[in-house]
């Protein structure tokens, strides 16, 4: 059986002025999940959309809704999310105090939970709480920005997280999603899939395309990025 490979656009990338419009057209032209940047102007140096935004386009999709928090601290949030109506929530470790709680608070609102890694952030973290995570994601350029060049060394710490990620489901039968998110492109995501990932964040690459009304302007997009998936 074919590994399965999830494409996430990243609404960070999206005409704000026609958001709702937006997600619906690049979820029917394919995509699989939202992927929602929550950011503080604190943890990292943006500030971008935050519950009543989520809140807004939960009725327009079915499609999962992966909450990106880089705020901190993060447990103050995590509940307004969640009534919000998120699937999947997940944070940096360096933005908890006590990851094991905040991943366990997570779950215990009904989504499912993840760390967040940044380019030179050691995967350290996740060793010891394998049983309250379902995303690892790995960050390929310094969040912050949208449009920012992936960064090579990425490939080689998706390496690692996948040699983890596959011990512990050999002995526990229990999947765990690996995502990347910046700088993903046409180019490059065959690669990074070699590397490991099942679960792609594309802003840019996406969101980049000519900003006309036709609706199936993401159709080609969305599906040469699962053509070149396709080869791995």
């Amino acid at each position: 059986m074919s590994k399965q490979f999830r494409i996430a656009p990243s609404i960070l990338s999206a005409n704000f002025a026609k958001l709702g419009q937006e997600i619906t057209d690049v979820i029917a032209s394919g995509a699989d999940i939202v992927h929602f940047d929550v950011m503080d102007n604190h943890f990292v140096p943006n500030l971008t959309i935050g519950p009543l935004v989520c809140e807004a386009i939960r009725p327009l999709t079915t499609a999962i809704i992966d909450v990106h928090l880089m705020v901190e601290p993060v447990d103050r949030i995590i509940p307004d999310f969640a009534k919000a109506g998120a699937n999947i929530i997940t944070f940096h470790p360096e933005a908890s105090h006590h990851i094991d709680r905040s991943l366990s608070m997570v779950r215990d609102l009904g989504c499912k939970s993840g760390l967040v890694f940044n380019p030179a952030t050691p995967l350290d973290y996740m060793d010891h709480v394998m049983d309250k995570i379902d995303m690892i994601l790995l960050m390929s350029v310094n969040p912050g920005f949208g449009g920012q060049k992936f960064i090579p060394e990425a490939l080689n710490k998706l390496k690692l997280a996948r040699a983890k990620i596959d011990a512990y489901t050999a002995k526990t039968g229990r999947e765990i999603w690996l995502e990347i998110d910046g700088g993903v492109n046409t180019a490059n995501i065959a690669d990074i899939a070699r590397a490991g990932a099942d679960t792609f964040v594309a802003g840019s690459a996406l969101f980049g395309a000519p900003k006309d009304s036709d609706p199936n302007r993401y159709d080609s997009i969305v599906a040469t990025l699962r053509a070149e998936l396709a080869k791995v």
